[in-house]
């Protein structure tokens, strides 16, 4: 068991997974201690699906046996723990809400795009460059709010950044010559900038799928 022998969180997750990047990411910077569960989606733990039968990641469950199903909440609970460069945004009002505002959209609106762009053999009704072309319209707006700050709402990163940056990461990556010769000079800064950090660098350590007799990682 953990150092000081008590129950800790558990984190189930996937490192490949954007909704898990930005939960993982969030943990980390919280410096809260979490046994971390790596999962393999084709061969998902019984232990995941009996406290979360939809079989997704991430999946927090914490010391009283609450289970946290969704990234967004997974982040409140770190950043409720210590967030000490205020992502939370905790003492404005209204950028707060604005950050839950275009998070909603990127997981409702962007995140679909660019679902049908990555995958769009899946999706032949229009080409790739049709769903390219939606999810660009948020990226356009995303690049309007840099023009304004060094992040997406303020001068420093918030909880918009942290939980739009995988997706924006994802869409990239799809296409990067394309995404590099597009005119979002901001963005792609605001991009690398989040790839180059120590921050992701950490949470996308490799891990192997999570068994019960391996060694437990923290």
């Amino acid at each position: 068991m953990n150092s000081i022998e008590k129950p800790l969180p558990i984190l189930y997750s996937f490192r490949r997974c954007p909704y898990a990047m930005r939960a993982r990411m969030a943990i980390k910077y919280s410096q809260a201690v979490v046994e971390l569960r790596e999962v393999k989606l084709s061969a998902k733990p019984h232990n995941l699906l009996e406290i979360s039968p939809k079989g997704t990641v991430p999946v927090l469950q914490l010391e009283d046996s609450t289970v946290l199903e969704e990234s967004i909440d997974i982040i409140h609970w770190a950043l409720s723990g210590y967030d000490p460069q205020d992502w939370s945004l905790s003492k404005e009002d209204t950028l707060r809400s604005r950050a839950m505002e275009l998070v909603w959209v990127n997981d409702h609106t962007f995140k679909p795009h660019l679902d049908h762009y990555k995958y769009s053999d899946r999706y032949p009704e229009w080409p790739a460059i049709h769903y390219r072309q939606q999810g660009m319209e948020f990226l356009q707006l995303l690049e309007s709010h840099l023009q304004q700050n060094r992040h997406l709402l303020t001068d420093h990163i918030s909880i918009a950044d942290i939980s739009i940056f995988p997706f924006v990461r994802q869409f990239a990556y799809v296409d990067k010559e394309w995404f590099e010769s597009t005119n979002l000079p901001r963005l792609q800064s605001w991009l690398h900038k989040f790839i180059d950090s120590s921050l992701f660098k950490m949470i996308m350590e490799k891990y192997p799928p999570w068994d019960e007799n391996n060694a437990v990682i923290f």
